[in-house]
């Protein structure tokens, strides 16, 4: 849960609103609806649906989502899950209530942890889950990321501290001018590890 908040926590931060709920809506999905943490993911999950419509000037849809994010958020505790959800209720009730503002100002961060995290402060765990949802949302095939995050942990798990993997992910994820070219770079890397473990497996 902590790992695929903080991706979408870091997302968000980033910029990407749209990007950001298919870190959280995974784990929603899994959820028994009314727990705690049902309410948490799926307010979330508006919120940014909320900021995406209106960043698009679809002011009813935001006012929507804005009012029911709210409604999901109302009753949790004041910092669950390391959360602070006092600001995000605030800024839900200025969308509702004027959902072009966010036409003059951006959205305010989501604090976690106590930092407002993006994509550059992410450890493993989170990088690795964002890169599968950047790779997603830009229209980069997916395959190869979720082979390398298989490769980078596996690498981890080896003692590896030197990981072209782990490495590539980290690019990926963080560079937005050369993702790309890390992009192939990534994709080359993995071709070529998996051509290895078929060989190796021809063997026997």
């Amino acid at each position: 849960m902590r790992d695929r908040l903080r991706a979408g926590v870091a997302i968000f931060n980033s910029g990407h609103y749209h990007a950001a709920h298919d870190a959280w809506e995974d784990r929603w999905l899994e959820l028994e609806a009314g727990s705690n943490d049902e309410r948490l993911l799926h307010g979330l999950i508006q919120y940014s649906g909320a900021v995406y419509h209106a960043r698009e000037r679809n002011w009813e849809g935001a006012v929507g989502l804005a009012e029911s994010a709210g409604e999901y958020l109302a009753g949790l505790p004041a910092d669950y899950r390391d959360l602070r959800l006092e600001p995000i209720q605030s800024a839900l009730s200025r969308i509702a209530a004027d959902p072009e503002r966010l036409e003059r100002r951006p959205p305010r961060r989501i604090e976690h942890e106590g930092t407002t995290p993006t994509l550059a402060d992410l450890g493993f765990e989170p990088t690795a889950i964002a890169a599968v949802v950047l790779a997603e949302e830009f229209g980069y095939d997916e395959e190869p990321v979720e082979r390398a995050r298989t490769y980078a942990q596996q690498d981890l798990e080896a003692g590896a501290d030197d990981s072209v993997f782990i490495t590539l992910l980290f690019d990926f994820v963080r560079e937005d001018e050369n993702r790309g070219i890390i992009s192939q770079r990534l994709t080359d890397h993995v071709g070529r590890r998996k051509a290895r473990e078929e060989d190796v497996e021809g063997l026997f």
